[in-house]
């Protein structure tokens, strides 16, 4: 298959849901996207694979956002492992994150450590942003668990009360980074208007579809010649119904700009900004998204 063809099939966003299962869910395949991103900092491997892992499910949960300019953050805080900060978020289809770490100590973290080599003890804070109200909903738990995806289920089943099942995948060669992921919820009482009282991880429907994601395989996630719909099919071709839900494609996100600095300077009090500039009057602003240098004349 052909690169243009292969991009038919990443950098996008797919819904689907199953109402017979009370169930949605979301998959994602990200792949020149990851790349341009990552490409932003010399990482070693470990984080590089971390960090891909984080985008891929911040992807997937912004995905479940429904209006124009929301937004979905995904922060984790450490002390006392490789990396002390990771960040990544997604508005309109639009992606970016970056990993603040310990530079010296990167040789030895080995190909797969576990988040507490990473992070140390730490947290994971989620927050939505809905644009048309500007209302701001935040969830905090432990950084805990085999992944960042394990710690983000942890969040739904403590915060919002929703089982939920991630998958994740990253593979790197040659060829550059490719992630893959899916997501599945069970909401029996309906996405929208009524309170989800009855959500329950033994519920009989939700057990049946998340058998089913559980069965995904790797190498399905990250094959960028296997369509997204081909792996829905694969997984819940025997439910009575299956929606498909329109999704986004998926871009790099960073939104610095010499504009966007200068706003946020000018709330500083003049001193500050003084004490900012150098022997020029020029006010050096590193982008940690993206890398680039902005200088801003006081």
């Amino acid at each position: 298959m052909n690169d243009a063809s292969n991009q038919t099939l990443s950098d996008r966003l797919f819904g689907f849901a199953i109402p017979s299962r009370d169930c949605r869910g979301r998959l994602v395949r990200l792949d020149r996207v990851l790349d341009d991103i990552l490409s932003a900092h010399d990482y070693a491997p470990a984080l590089k694979h971390c960090l891909a892992e984080a985008l891929v499910v911040a992807t997937l949960m912004g995905g479940l956002l429904k209006g124009e300019g929301d937004q979905l953050t995904l922060q984790a805080q450490g002390e006392g492992g490789l990396a002390s900060m990771l960040v990544c978020d997604y508005r309109d289809g639009a992606l970016r994150g970056y990993i603040e770490y310990d530079r010296e100590g990167g040789a030895d973290i080995g190909a797969s450590p576990s988040l507490e080599r990473l992070f140390g003890k730490g947290h994971l804070a989620i927050t939505f942003e809905i644009a048309a109200t500007g209302q701001r909903y935040q969830g905090i738990v432990p950084l805990e668990g085999a992944s960042l995806g394990e710690a983000v289920e942890t969040y739904f089943g403590q915060s919002e009360q929703v089982p939920t099942r991630i998958r994740t995948a990253v593979s790197s060669g040659p060829d550059g980074c490719v992630g893959g992921g899916l997501l599945v919820q069970h909401l029996p009482e309906g996405e929208e208007g009524r309170e989800r009282l009855h959500a329950r991880l033994d519920h009989p429907h939700w057990e049946h579809v998340a058998i089913l994601a559980d069965s995904l395989r790797h190498e399905e996630l990250v094959d960028r010649d296997l369509p997204l719909e081909d792996l829905v099919w694969r997984l819940y071709h025997e439910e009575d119904e299956v929606r498909v839900v329109a999704g986004s494609a998926i871009s790099k996100g960073c939104r610095c700009s010499e504009i966007h600095f200068e706003d946020v300077l000018s709330r500083f009090p003049k001193e500050d900004r003084r004490e900012m500039a150098n022997e020029d009057g020029i006010i050096v602003v590193d982008c940690a998204f993206c890398s680039k240098e902005f200088a801003i004349q006081d």
